[in-house]
C-alpha cells in the first residue's frame, strides 16, 4: 500500500470510528462508558481509541467536536437549499433542532455534566447565535424583515438557544431541543416579517 492510500485508509477509519462512537453516545449517552467497554462495542483496541484522543475525556470532547462539525454542515446544506432570508432563518433552526432531535435525553444529560463538552456546546450555540444575526441581517437588507434591532433579535435567539441548551425549556413546557428550535424559528420569523 503506498503512503498515500495508507493515509487515506487511516483517515477513512478515524472517520468511521467518530461516526460509530458518535452513534453510540448519541443513543446511549457517554458517561457510562469505560474506555474498554467503548473498543469493545466499535471491535477495535483500547490502542486504536489513543489514536483518537489520549483520554476518554478528550475522546468525548472529540466526539462532541465531531457532531457539531456534521451538524453544522448538515445545518449550512438546509440553508443553502432555500433563497429567500425568512426560509434560511426557519431551515437553519428547524435543522438545527432535527440535529439535536438525533440526541437521546441522556445523551443531553451527559453532555450538560461534563464541561469540556458542554463548552462544546456553548461554542457552537453561540455560533449559530452570530449566525442567525448575519440572516436576520440579511433578511433587513433584503425587504423581507421589517427594520429590527438585528442583535437584540439575535440576543433574544442566543437566550432560549441556551435555555434549551441547558434543558430549562423542556422543564418549562414539556418540549423536546428539536420542537424547541422549530418553535423558535416560527416566532422569530413571525415577529420580524414585514
Amino acid at each position: 500500500m503506498s503512503d498515500a492510500a495508507a493515509t487515506d485508509f487511516a483517515t477513512a477509519r478515524r472517520s468511521q470510528l467518530f461516526d460509530e462512537l458518535l452513534a453510540m453516545f448519541l443513543t446511549e449517552g457517554f458517561a457510562h462508558f469505560t474506555l474498554d467497554a467503548i473498543a469493545a462495542r466499535l471491535h477495535c483496541s483500547k490502542s486504536t481509541l489513543y489514536t483518537l484522543a489520549a483520554s476518554k475525556d478528550e475522546l468525548v470532547r472529540a466526539t462532541t467536536i465531531h457532531f457539531f462539525r456534521r451538524a453544522t454542515d448538515d445545518v449550512e446544506a438546509a440553508v443553502g437549499a432555500v433563497a429567500s432570508p425568512r426560509a434560511q432563518i426557519t431551515a437553519y433552526l428547524a435543522a438545527v433542532g432535527d440535529t439535536l432531535g438525533a440526541a437521546s435525553p441522556q445523551f443531553l444529560a451527559d453532555l450538560a455534566a461534563f464541561a469540556p463538552a458542554r463548552e462544546a456546546y456553548e461554542q457552537n450555540t453561540a455560533i449559530a447565535a452570530g449566525r442567525v444575526k448575519e440572516l436576520i441581517d440579511d433578511g433587513v437588507a433584503a425587504g423581507e424583515f421589517r427594520e429590527v434591532h438585528a442583535v437584540f433579535a439575535a440576543d433574544l435567539a442566543t437566550t432560549t438557544m441556551v435555555r434549551i441548551q441547558q434543558g430549562a425549556v423542556r422543564a418549562a413546557t414539556g418540549l423536546d431541543d428539536a420542537g424547541a428550535y422549530r418553535e423558535l424559528a416560527a416566532i422569530l420569523t413571525a415577529g420580524i416579517s414585514v
